[in-house]
C-alpha cells in the first residue's frame, strides 16, 4: 500500500533512535527505532509504515498501519492493518480490516474492533435520540 499523495511524510531513518511519544498527521515511516507510543491526529487519514529493520517499542494508534518490522506493544488500527512477510508483533492487534502475508508473526491476540465502532455509533445515536425526546 502506498502513502497518501499530498500528505506530509515524516521519516525516522535507519540509524535514528527516538525516545518519547510521537503525535503526527500525514504519513510516518519508521526505518530506525522508536521507544514510545505513536499516535495519529484524531480524524486523520494517517498511515504508519514500519519497514524491515524498523522497530517500535510502544503502542501504535493510527487509521492505517503497515508492518514489515518489529513491534513490541499493541497496535490499534481503525481502518486497515497490513502485516507483511517480515512483520513481528509482540502484543495485541486491534483491527477493522486485516491483511496478513505468509511469514508474518503475531505473539498476542487479533481483536476485531469493527463491532466496537458500530456499537459506539449506535449508542451515540440512541443517547442523542433520548435527549431530544426528553
Amino acid at each position: 500500500m502506498a502513502f497518501q499523495s499530498g500528505q506530509s511524510t515524516t521519516l525516522i531513518s535507519k540509524d535514528s533512535e527516538i525516545d518519547g511519544n510521537i503525535k503526527f498527521s500525514g504519513d510516518l515511516e519508521v526505518q530506525g527505532l522508536v521507544r514510545g507510543n505513536i499516535s495519529a491526529a484524531p480524524d486523520s487519514k494517517a498511515t504508519v509504515r514500519v519497514v524491515e529493520g524498523g522497530r517500535v517499542e510502544g503502542e501504535i494508534h493510527a487509521p492505517v498501519v503497515i508492518i514489515n518490522g518489529r513491534i513490541v506493544g499493541d497496535v490499534h488500527c481503525s481502518e486497515h492493518v497490513e502485516l507483511a512477510a517480515k512483520a513481528e508483533v509482540e502484543g495485541n492487534v486491534h483491527y477493522n480490516l486485516i491483511e496478513m502475508v505468509k511469514g508474518s508473526q503475531v505473539n498476542g491476540n487479533l481483536m476485531y474492533a469493527g463491532n466496537q465502532k458500530k456499537t459506539g455509533k449506535i449508542e451515540s445515536l440512541l443517547t442523542n435520540n433520548q435527549a431530544s425526546n426528553s
